[in-house]
């Protein structure tokens, strides 16, 4: 019969184990490092900005020579020169002198504040009208301003987000130090099961594990191969694990985790490494299997799609991100149950709920029924300890964004 062991015990055992490992190092071009994880510290070289630069089409001033203009008592400069975008601005400015900037161009020597074109007024003979009194340093960005050498400018173990390319284009960095994707490989497993795309008669389901456990890979940083449906016996599973595993970091076996006479992973796991785990007190899940096959690590996730997608979340997903240095991010957020739980005793819960009118709406779900988890918004968690929640508890939901 199954050994259960709580969740924390069980995501101790999986950190114990693998916590310490890590993907290799990998270069890749910049137009392709979204979304990978970022293996050294990324140190800026120069200074960004490499120039003080005006942020609006203006002047350029001296800050005393402004503070006391108005409408009524305007301050008129003599113009001594423009910048130009994309070239050195080799001049200066001193007291009584402005100079025309565009945005984005250089200022030039001498520049304390840079002042709108709309709060001044051109006058004959190559001289400004100043109407506003502006603060020194308004309207520009100074020379290393973002960064300067020696900066960490990105850390290691960030998922690159898209400001993250810009910030290493800003650098030159057009090759990035990432963390290899993990290889997961999937086998769905079961004498019931058909391809998705296959027709069904009495008797048949068709296999939703494959497609959303491959799915779930990809949005956590890794890349799957899909070996296939193989018949739930010893020999079937076995062969298929021989093949998937030496060109993967994790398998993933769906199906044939429980307790009837026909059920296999489990032995097969126990036969060709160690199996760690045979059972959790977590609602959906509890027949989950952890192992080792060849010092990678196994799991065999519940055949039931519901409890396929909690066991990935709860277990799987973690692992994934640790072997590439990083950590999930939850979106979370906490809100009044609209009616009470009633849950087993003795198990951890996942409960699903769609969030309306301020409260979270509880899903009735039953393991095989994923759609009750896609029309969810997200889900909170019942500690084993407790029977239940009830109307108006406050609970900590965790978005589903995935």
């Amino acid at each position: 019969m199954l050994k259960t062991r709580p969740v924390s015990e069980v995501t101790h055992i999986i950190a114990d184990r693998f916590g310490t490992c890590r993907m290799e190092t990998e270069t890749v071009p910049l137009e392709n490092a979204l979304g990978r994880v970022l293996a050294e510290d990324i140190l800026a070289s120069a200074f960004i900005p490499n120039f003080n630069r005006a942020t609006v089409d203006g002047y350029a001033v001296q800050v005393n020579d402004i503070r006391d203009c108005s409408e009524k008592t305007p301050v008129i400069l003599n113009l001594v020169g423009h910048s130009h975008m994309g070239a050195q601005t080799t001049f200066s400015i001193t007291r009584g002198e402005c100079a025309y900037v565009p945005t984005g161009g250089e200022v030039p020597d001498g520049t304390q504040v840079m002042v709108m074109i709309e709060d001044t007024r051109e006058v004959a003979g190559d001289r400004i009208t100043f109407y506003k009194p502006y603060a020194a340093g308004l309207n520009l960005i100074f020379r290393g301003e973002d960064t300067q050498p020696g900066d960490r400018v990105i850390p290691a173990g960030k998922r690159l987000k898209i400001a993250d390319t810009g910030t290493l284009a800003a650098m030159g960095i057009m090759e990035v130090p990432v963390r290899q994707r993990p290889r997961v490989a999937i086998i769905s497993t079961g004498d019931e099961i058909v391809p998705a795309a296959q027709p069904i008669s009495g008797g048949l389901i068709r296999d939703v594990n494959a497609p959303m456990l491959r799915n779930a890979v990809q949005v956590n940083g890794g890349c799957s191969r899909f070996h296939g449906i193989v018949k739930d016996n010893l020999a079937s599973i076995k062969a298929a694990v021989l093949v998937a595993l030496p060109e993967a970091d994790m398998l993933l076996i769906s199906g044939g985790t429980s307790m009837d006479t026909r059920d296999a992973v489990t032995a097969v796991i126990a036969d060709l490494g160690e199996v760690y785990v045979h059972g959790i007190t977590v609602k959906p899940g509890k027949p989950t299997i952890f192992g080792t096959i060849q010092d990678k690590p196994v799991f065999g996730l519940p055949g039931n799609p519901v409890s396929a997608y909690f066991t990935f979340q709860l277990f799987v997903r973690p692992l994934l991100h640790s072997l590439q240095g990083t950590h999930p991010v939850d979106r979370q957020i906490t809100l009044p149950l609209a009616r009470d739980v009633v849950t087993n005793h003795g198990r951890e819960e996942c409960v699903p709920v769609i969030i309306a009118d301020g409260l979270a709406h509880p899903v009735a779900s039953k393991s095989g029924l994923i759609t009750t988890v896609s029309c969810a918004d997200g889900y909170f968690r019942i500690p084993r300890d407790l029977p239940g929640r009830k109307k108006g508890d406050f609970v900590e939901i965790t978005f589903l964004d995935c």
